[in-house]
């Protein structure tokens, strides 16, 4: 099958509209030759591209290639300003994993920095204090040990071009001299310290967190002026002393004093501990590209699964309804056994290979009936060996591409927020961020692959995407939203390889999510059925509904999308992103 040749763009500039948090055909306007759903064109540029979910972002990584950085260096200063201007999906309190294609050694390459489980802790004592066989996401027993800050130390002695001092600066400096909020982040901001006032008497010492992002005693509202000098002089100090500063200096000091008079057990020890490893892409062949993933222990696994299960159906031909049947039917098989198989490959053995062999999938693909939904837990298959995040994308003119994600995990995360012994100057008194709580995703039960051990890392939603054609790199892609991630990625690449769509509206059509699959941590997904987006018609749900699915009436995230793509014909680089969020995709 051709690549799709038709990539629509006005200019250089991204067009930014509105982000008013409605579904992308709510924001379309009349475009004679483009899909209704679809919300503006697609960018392109000669020399080099990024999209994120947020404008300052996106202007920051362009800034840094038009200096002659690389794409890495572009990610991490996105990545550096997103964890100041959008901490309701990401910060260097979280994790971080990374996809790169290297045009040196033309490979995509690997970079797994998730952190792990205190390797002091008491499990006996954590389960009693999770009676109801659950993690509780808030609070200090859900946090693991940061990992984005030895990413961004892998990332850069690997392959950035610029000094780190020169790539944090633009975060440094909006930190200090302030920044408007965006409205769908202003939102989830809100939303985040609703949530953290009434869980409150979770969190240990809460009033770092309000003090920090709610200052004047509620969250700052879209357009109002945001500082945080603390961030600023934590980001400083990484930029002269690099990560050791963030995991050996006193940060990690405060860090574990804070943790110890809570009585709980994360360290400067653990802090120590932690570094980034450089890992093999796991990948699958659809159609005429392939997919690759990060391997356990995220999702990237059932993203494949789900790619190659639908690989066997004739997407291209079928109706409305029958495609976003089969997109479903996936899922759930997918996550069955995303729910069994998937933890720490370090503590636990995932038949990645069984997983995925071609016998095992047409076992699998077979249960699927074109005529009736599989119930919402159906179990694991046997193979023969016995929301929030934030997702960017960069380019360079050099043919480098990074597909990076980073996650607080929920939210904001824990609503644990490290005092600073030594306050700076105009600061709250904090260290300028907040703690992930990625350890709410282990399970409690001692019989699950994903049990919570100490010194283990928990099973992981956060998945950068890549796709290659032959030996090209074509396009380096995410989705956000936990359990969306992996959904959200195959209906883009069903829209782009089967259906023939130009990038954006590869991104603006109209989704369908699936919930109610069990899961590696926390039992289940929310209330069981699928939501669908309001582009998607009534005789398509009337079709569904037939067929046994139940259709969700509240509104449910379907995820956020950033993509930049090589065009080789044209040896141009394409960047897009969704109308769902704040983003902008701009090259040069």
């Amino acid at each position: 099958m051709k690549r799709p040749a038709r990539f629509l763009a006005a200019s250089l500039i991204a067009l930014c509209l509105p982000a008013l948090g409605m579904p992308s055909a709510a924001l379309a306007a009349d475009r004679p030759g483009d899909p209704a759903y679809q919300g503006r064109s697609a960018v392109p540029a000669r020399n080099g591209m990024a999209a994120t979910a947020q404008p300052l972002a996106t202007q920051a990584a362009v800034d840094i290639l038009r200096a002659g950085g690389s794409a890495v260096d572009a990610a991490i200063a996105a990545n550096a300003v997103l964890g100041l201007v959008e901490p309701t999906g990401n910060g260097i309190g979280g994790d971080l994993f990374a996809l790169v294609w290297d045009p040196g050694t033309r490979k995509v390459v690997g970079l797994d920095a998730s952190g792990f489980a205190p390797a002091r802790l008491d499990v006996k004592a954590l389960r009693k204090r999770n009676p109801g066989g659950l993690m509780n996401p808030w609070g200090m027993d859900a946090v693991t040990v940061p990992g984005a800050v030895a990413g961004w130390e892998a990332l850069h002695s690997r392959y950035g071009r610029l000094p780190l001092s020169k790539v944090l600066e633009p975060a440094i400096r909006i930190a200090r001299e302030g920044f408007p909020l965006t409205p769908v982040i202003a939102r989830g901001w809100a939303g985040n310290v609703r949530r953290f006032e009434e869980n409150r008497a979770a969190i240990q010492a809460a009033g770092h967190a309000f003090s920090l992002y709610a200052p004047s005693g509620s969250a700052p509202r879209e357009g109002q002026i945001f500082t945080n000098p603390d961030l600023a002089a934590t980001l400083e100090a990484i930029a002269t002393g690099g990560a050791g500063a963030f995991y050996r200096g006193a940060f990690a000091r405060d860090l574990e004093g804070h943790f110890r008079s809570h009585g709980r057990t994360l360290s400067a020890g653990d802090l120590a501990a932690m570094k980034a490893e450089w890992v093999e892409p796991i990948s699958a062949p659809y159609r005429d590209v392939r997919l690759w993933q990060i391997p356990p222990a995220t999702q990237g696994l059932a993203t494949l699964q789900i790619a190659r299960l639908v690989e066997r159906f004739p997407m291209a031909d079928l109706l409305e309804a029958d495609r976003l049947h089969v997109l479903v039917e996936a899922k759930k098989l997918a996550f069955a056994d995303r729910a069994r198989y998937l933890a720490d490959p370090r503590r636990v053995k995932v038949p990645v290979g069984a997983l995925l062999d071609d016998a095992y999938i047409a076992r699998r693909a077979a249960m699927i009936d074109m005529d009736r939904a599989l119930p919402d837990d159906v179990p694991p298959g046997d193979p023969e060996e016995h929301s929030d995040t934030t997702y960017l994308a960069t380019a360079d003119s050099r043919g480098m591409m990074v597909s990076l994600i980073q996650s607080n995990y929920r939210g904001m995360g824990s609503g644990v927020v490290i005092p600073r012994k030594d306050p700076v100057e105009n600061g709250r008194g904090t260290w300028g961020f907040m703690l992930q709580n990625r350890g709410a995703q282990f399970s409690l039960d001692p019989k699950a692959a994903n049990r919570i051990e100490p010194g283990k890392r928990p099973f992981h939603t956060i998945i950068p995407g890549m796709i290659t054609r032959g030996d090209e790199p074509f396009l380096a892609f995410g989705v956000m939203g936990g359990t969306m991630q992996p959904q959200g990625q195959v209906q883009v690449m069903v829209n782009l390889v089967d259906l023939g769509l130009n990038l954006q509206a590869a991104g603006d059509a109209p989704r369908v999510r699936h919930l109610g699959s069990p899961d590696p941590g926390e039992g289940r997904e929310t209330t069981p059925g699928i939501f669908l987006e309001s582009h998607i018609g009534a005789e398509t749900r009337a079709a569904l509904r037939a067929r046994g699915h139940q259709i969700l009436e509240t509104h449910q995230d379907v995820g956020g999308y950033q993509a930049v793509m090589w065009d080789s014909a044209n040896r141009i680089w394409w960047g897009a992103t969704e109308a769902r969020k704040d983003g902008m995709a701009l090259g040069y």
